[in-house]
């Protein structure tokens, strides 16, 4: 059964890695650097700032970002090296059928930007949810992210599926831990 799942996998990477266009390539590669990111980073870091004023909160929110995407990383490299999973872009028989716009040597299996991008996302909107509407709308980002992984030639299907399983996961954990800590948080309906 594991086998016919990672055929799947592999067959379904093949398909939407073959959908990609030359045309958007540069798109695509700036897109999967975290550094394109990082206006978002501060512009979440300045929701936060923003809407709470009491430092005692801030500090646990702020703690909360931060290891929501810290807690991710680390058991994201932990799995990664106990399952040890090759990366498309590393598998000689996928070689000929992939496009590959990354290089990528350490393993696959879970997609370190998937997960940690859920994880702040999902904190995010656990956070915000009751304040704004469009605090949904986040969710393009670990998306895009993600898709990224797969055009470029880097991740299969599943390694962003257990991915954004893991961040969701951890991200709630985390809100959980914040929530019960964070004097602000404690006493709203979130």
């Amino acid at each position: 059964m594991l086998d016919q799942i990672k055929q799947w996998d592999r067959e379904l990477f093949i398909y939407l890695n073959s959908l990609g266009v030359e045309q958007y390539d540069r798109f695509w590669i700036l897109v999967t650097q975290e550094e394109f990111w990082i206006p978002l980073y501060l512009f979440l870091l300045g929701l936060i700032f923003y809407n709470f004023k009491d430092a005692a909160s801030r500090k646990y929110l702020l703690l909360g970002y931060l290891g929501s995407f810290a807690v991710t990383f680390g058991i994201t490299r932990l799995i990664k090296f106990s399952v040890q999973r090759l990366r498309p872009n590393q598998v000689d028989s996928l070689k000929e059928l992939i496009r590959v716009l990354q290089e990528p040597t350490y393993f696959s299996f879970v997609s370190g930007h998937t997960s940690t991008s859920m994880a702040i996302t999902t904190y995010f909107v656990l956070l915000f949810r009751e304040r704004f509407s469009w605090i949904y709308f986040l969710y393009l980002w670990p998306f895009l992210f993600a898709s990224s992984r797969i055009y470029v030639g880097v991740h299969y299907p599943l390694d962003l599926l257990a991915g954004a399983i893991l961040g969701v996961s951890i991200a709630l954990l985390i809100y959980a831990f914040v929530k019960k800590m964070s004097p602000i948080l404690a006493n709203e309906n979130l």
